[in-house]
């Protein structure tokens, strides 16, 4: 059996890099894509390679076409097929504030990034996914979209994340869809409160929410190896009758508790 291959977008750290290292684990061969940071993306590629995976460092940023035609490319060069397509890749505003003072260049940065790239880069792939055989489980490939508790969560001081996340929920269903009938299956994981560099700059207060108030029924922050777990269950293709399926990682707190 041939490895199978992934296109990991924003895998140089944080969630991205936990998804590409369970991958890894599983014996993928992974396209580890990254905007600016080429320590860090050589980093987590020595660390892929170090856990039993291969791959390569497609540097590009997913809001222009012209980088997501050139990360397809390479991918494609190197592995000849593309099995999994992980949109990770996203930004928190620069600065959180009042809703009623958000700026568009804020919206707009936010939407390109977190919503329009993932979109266009989900229908280029499913092109080449169209295009594959099926592999021994009887996929052409598998896409999953890494979105948030934001799809669902009022957070008034970045409201422009909540938009594009829950944008990126309804993408999951879109393509679902589409796909369903030609051996695509499509994968919504939502994280809750994971330790990233995302969430440095609020450690105090979610500390405070998660082990003294109780915000979450599993008490402790969730951490990246947590959402590539998840992922590396979609791509070991444990769910092969679900699609447009969202996966809660949570910690429980999607639960309603009184």
């Amino acid at each position: 059996m041939e490895k199978k291959s992934a296109l990991v977008t924003g895998a140089s750290r944080g969630i991205g890099r936990g998804i590409a290292l369970e991958l890894a684990k599983a014996g993928y061969q992974i396209a580890i894509n990254y905007a600016s940071n080429e320590v860090a993306a050589e980093e987590a590629l020595a660390l892929v390679i170090e856990a039993g995976g291969s791959g390569i460092l497609v540097k590009g940023d997913i809001s222009s076409e012209s980088d997501r035609a050139a990360l397809l490319a390479q991918t494609i060069e190197a592995f000849g097929r593309i099995d999994l397509l992980v949109n990770n890749a996203g930004v928190a505003p620069k600065v959180r504030g009042d809703l009623l003072d958000c700026p568009e260049e804020s919206f707009d940065r936010l939407y390109d990034i977190n919503l329009k790239g993932p979109f266009f880069l989900t229908q280029a792939v499913a092109k080449q996914m169209l295009k594959q055989g099926v592999d021994e489980a009887g996929f052409r490939g598998r896409i999953v979209n890494i979105t948030s508790i934001s799809v669902y969560t009022s957070s008034i001081n970045r409201g422009d994340y909540c938009m594009v996340k829950a944008g990126l929920a309804m993408m999951t269903k879109l393509f679902a869809d589409r796909l369903a009938d030609d051996g695509i299956n499509v994968y919504e994981i939502r994280p809750g409160v994971i330790a990233t560099d995302m969430t440095s700059g609020v450690t105090e207060k979610y500390d405070k929410m998660i082990f003294e108030d109780g915000l979450t029924p599993i008490r402790r922050w969730g951490r990246p190896d947590d959402i590539g777990k998840a992922v590396a269950a979609i791509g070991g293709d444990f769910f092969p009758f679900s699609t447009g399926e969202v996966i809660n990682v949570d910690g429980g707190f999607h639960l309603h508790r009184l």
